[in-house]
C-alpha cells in the first residue's frame, strides 16, 4: 500500500477475532483508517439489492479511491449508525461519527468484513436456499458498492479469499467490477474460476486523460495502469471489458475523447464496453456538487438545472449518448 501501514498487524490477530461485536481499528494508511467488523451475511439477493437476477458481494464498506461521483456513499452511514446504536465504536471512530461528514468517512474510514470468506463458504453449501438460484442461472456481482481491489485488499486479501471460495463451486455466473490493476495479482484464481464457471471482469475507466482522472478520481489508479491490467487479463484468456461509467456531462463526454477511449481498449483486447450517464441521488449530490464548484464552477449551474427533477440527466442526452457509444463499439468491434 502506498505510504505503508503505520501499524503492521497480522491479518485479524487473535485479540481482534475474539471481539466479534467491536468495530476496532486494524490498520492505518496516511489519513485512512481501517476497522474490522463481523458480517452476518455476505451474499445479498435481488430482493435486497433491487438488481433483478443479481446477488452482490462487497468485502469492504467504504472505498479509499474517493471518486467524486460515487453513488455508494449512502451505505457508509448505515454501518456507522448501527455501530453507534449498539455502543460498539471505539473512541476514535465514535469521534469521527460525530464530526466527519458521511461522504468523507466513506473514503477515509473503511470497514473490513473480516469473516466474509467463511460466511460465504457456509452460505454456498450445496442445496442451500442461496446456492440453488445461483446454479440455476442467477449471477454474483462483486463490487457493486465498493471497489474490491482498493488499497485495503493488499493487506487484508478478503477479495482473493472470497474468489478462492467461489472457485470451489462450478457452474456459477460471476462478475467483478474494479478500477484497480491489483486484480491481476489474482489471475491464477480467476483462471480457475473461468474454467469452471462463467466469469466476466469489468474495469471502470471513464477517461484516458491522466490529469482529468486525477481531478475526478483523486486516489484511483491511473488510466494507463487500468489498460495494462486489461491487457494482462486478456492474455490470460479472461473475459474482460470496460465500464465507461459514469459519463460526466460536460466533463468526460467529448466525442473525440470517447472515441479514443473505445479505440484504445479495443486494441488492448476488451470484449465489451458498457456506458451510462451520471446518476445523482441525494447522498451523491452532497459530494458531487461541491466538487463541481471547486473543479468545474462553470458547469455547476447547468448540472443543478439538468438534475433538478431527479437522479438522471434528461432523456435526450441519455439516448444520444447510448446511440453514439453503440456506434463506436460497432466501429471498433467490441460488444456494447
Amino acid at each position: 500500500m502506498a505510504g505503508g501501514l503505520s501499524r503492521q498487524l497480522p491479518l485479524f490477530p487473535p485479540e481482534v477475532d475474539r471481539s466479534f461485536d467491536l468495530l476496532r481499528g486494524v490498520g492505518e494508511q496516511a489519513d485512512i483508517r481501517y476497522f474490522a467488523t463481523q458480517a452476518k451475511q455476505v451474499l445479498n439477493g435481488p430482493a435486497t439489492t433491487g438488481m433483478e437476477g443479481y446477488w452482490t458481494i462487497n468485502p469492504y464498506v467504504g472505498c479509499a479511491f474517493g471518486c467524486a461521483y460515487c453513488y455508494a456513499r449512502y451505505a457508509h452511514r448505515y454501518v456507522m449508525e448501527r455501530g453507534a446504536a449498539a455502543d460498539r465504536l471505539e473512541d476514535g471512530l465514535a469521534g469521527d461519527f460525530g464530526e466527519m461528514a458521511p461522504w468523507l468517512a466513506f473514503e477515509r474510514r473503511i470497514f473490513i468484513k473480516r469473516n466474509a470468506p467463511e460466511v460465504l463458504a457456509r452460505t454456498l453449501r450445496q442445496g442451500g436456499e442461496k446456492y440453488l438460484p445461483l446454479v440455476q442461472g442467477e449471477s454474483i456481482l462483486i463490487g457493486s458498492a465498493t471497489d474490491p481491489y482498493q488499497p485495503a485488499e493488499r493487506m487484508f486479501r478478503l477479495t482473493r479469499r472470497i474468489l478462492e471460495t467461489l472457485a470451489e463451486h462450478p457452474g456459477l455466473r460471476l462478475t467483478i467490477i474494479t478500477k484497480s490493476p491489483l486484480i491481476t495479482r489474482d489471475v491464477d484464481v480467476l483462471g480457475r474460476i473461468a474454467r469452471r464457471s462463467r466469469l466476466r471482469v469489468h474495469i471502470s475507466l471513464i477517461t484516458l486523460d491522466r490529469e482529468l482522472a486525477r481531478r475526478i478520481e483523486p486516489r484511483a489508479p491511473t488510466p494507463d495502469s487500468r489498460v495494462r491490467a486489461l491487457e494482462r487479463l486478456r492474455a490470460a484468456d479472461i473475459d474482460v471489458g470496460i465500464n465507461c461509467m459514469p459519463v460526466l456531462p460536460g466533463i468526460t463526454d467529448d466525442p473525440t475523447a470517447l472515441e479514443a477511449l473505445v479505440k484504445r481498449v479495443s486494441e488492448a483486447g476488451a470484449t465489451h464496453v458498457s456506458s451510462c450517464a451520471l446518476r445523482l441521488d441525494r447522498t451523491a449530490r452532497l459530494r458531487y456538487f461541491p466538487f463541481l464548484e471547486q473543479e468545474f464552477p462553470e458547469l455547476a449551474a447547468r448540472y443543478r438545472n439538468s438534475y433538478a427533477k431527479g437522479r438522471s440527466v434528461g432523456a435526450k442526452y441519455r439516448t444520444g449518448l447510448a446511440r453514439y457509444m453503440a456506434e463506436l463499439c460497432g466501429k471498433y468491434g467490441v460488444r456494447s
